[in-house]
């Protein structure tokens, strides 16, 4: 796997140093490139399933031909993907062999009719792509298909736990002599994130899932246990000792507009205290809503306490006083649901931080509660004339570029409403039920925590009975 990425970094030598967009020399060289795209989230199995995929098709094809593997993300975005990197660096995979969507220029690629895109792990393009539908040739997907939005290509579609699985498929079926215990690797250990580490009380693995696990399994019996590699990558994706403020915000981030006013909402996955104490918090806070032109900030804290209990803690920050206290008042006062608010001491100017006594009111029964406030605070502030309908659109528009980064970590997200909603991304989450009959769910890293809450909460309630 090293060896093949080294050579697609070969492949895609700049043509010139200078310019900011870096368009691959091949395009000078009229020769054709093969891009194996996962999707704009680059969750684990986005990320796997595309470098493996890849390595299958460039293994497999008799032609000269050039497949490589591109993360559809920028490459300052990587460290917000936990998990990612801590499985790249386990498999002593060189974060520098990747290749990233700002280090290759797709659309002019297209142009040159020198572009044949392969899509894994989705299918849907967003509007900014939406003219390079026509260069796609193939779809590897999990989710249910998009009929009106799907591009006109074979599409290999099948409701499994993970997309990694469908890859492992193609490569066991079609040349297992290729597969090398790199690969095998990465397949075993995003299936078993995928699929909850397989547990049948879960439902997200399905057959296929488990089929697929068991023959990486048997190929190469040096493959990390279940436990191990399930505990280690769960852990990862959840740590964020190594993040800047910045970082830690922009990493699970929702956004609210209303008229003139906007709204970030962040689920920061440590203890309140130890975020207040952060070195040039307040400063790092000021910069993150001017960066974002965010008017007000709030976080929700998510962590487990020594006994294994859930705790939810809010900081709401915002320099407009009348904003602030508008939020902090409609929160404090909410019944659907209560939060059971209890103010805490904060050091730290233009912020309300909170203990949250309802662990169970996750972030997205907030947002209702934050659009309530902020229809109340725009109420109750005069607005210029003609203003209240250009305010949110300018913003949200002068916002696009800074939100899609941390945007695209969950899908569902605040985005033009122009757009194809974006292919609901499996999060290596826990679920109610098998929801496989209806397409796998939109389930973001904080479902994970309210999943692991509700089992916590029920199992402390049975140990008292």
């Amino acid at each position: 796997m090293e060896d093949y990425l080294q050579g697609c970094r070969a492949a895609l030598q700049e043509q010139d140093p200078d310019p900011p967009v870096k368009i691959p020399a091949l395009v000078k060289e009229s020769r054709p490139l093969h891009v194996v795209l996962g999707n704009e989230a680059c969750d684990l199995d986005s990320m796997v399933s595309a470098l493996t995929l890849a390595f299958y098709l460039a293994k497999t094809t008799e032609a000269e031909e050039i497949f490589v593997p591109v993360l559809n993300i920028k490459r300052s975005e990587l460290p917000l993907r936990g998990d990612n990197v801590f499985f790249l660096q386990k498999l002593h995979i060189p974060e520098t062999l990747l290749i990233f969507r700002d280090e290759i220029d797709l659309h002019a690629l297209h142009q040159a009719s020198q572009l044949s895109l392969v899509l894994v792990d989705h299918h849907v393009l967003p509007k900014s792509d939406a003219a390079l539908e026509e260069a796609v040739a193939e779809v590897l997907d999990h989710r249910p298909i998009e009929q009106k939005h799907c591009p006109p290509c074979p599409v290999s579609v099948e409701l499994v736990g993970s997309c990694a699985t469908l890859v492992a498929e193609r490569i066991l079926q079609g040349a297992p002599e290729i597969l090398d215990r790199t690969t095998a690797a990465l397949l075993h250990g995003t299936i078993i994130l995928d699929c909850v580490n397989m547990d049948p009380k879960i439902g997200k693995a399905t057959l296929k899932d488990n089929q697929y696990v068991e023959k990486l399994e048997a190929l190469f019996p040096d493959l990390p246990k279940r436990d191990d590699i399930f505990d280690s990558l769960q852990k990862a994706k959840f740590d964020v000792s190594g993040l800047t403020t910045e970082q830690m915000l922009r990493k699970d981030l929702k956004t609210i507009y209303r008229p003139g006013s906007k709204v970030a909402i962040s689920a920061i996955y440590m203890d309140l205290e130890a975020f207040l104490q952060r070195p040039n918090l307040s400063a790092d806070l000021h910069a993150f809503c001017h960066a974002h032109n965010c008017d007000a900030l709030v976080a929700m804290t998510i962590f487990f306490n020594t006994q294994n209990e859930p705790v939810r803690q809010l900081a709401v920050f915002c320099t407009q006083v009348a904003l602030r206290t508008t939020i902090c008042g409609v929160l404090e006062r909410s019944q659907s649901p209560p939060l059971k608010l209890t103010p805490v001491p904060s050091t730290h100017p233009n912020l309300q931080a909170y203990l949250q006594g309802n662990t169970q009111a996750s972030r997205k029964k907030l947002l209702p509660l934050l659009q309530e406030a902020l229809s109340a605070y725009s109420d109750s502030v005069q607005i210029p004339s003609g203003q209240p309908e250009t305010a949110g659109a300018s913003r949200e528009q002068a916002d696009k570029e800074l939100d899609r980064a941390g945007n695209s970590l969950i899908a569902g997200l605040s985005q033009d409403e122009e757009d194809p909603p974006l292919p609901p991304t499996p999060m290596n989450s826990l679920v109610d039920e098998c929801p496989l009959d209806q397409g796998l769910p939109r389930l973001s890293a904080e479902a994970v925590f309210e999943k692991c809450s509700q089992i916590s909460l029920s199992q402390s309630s049975l140990s008292k009975k």
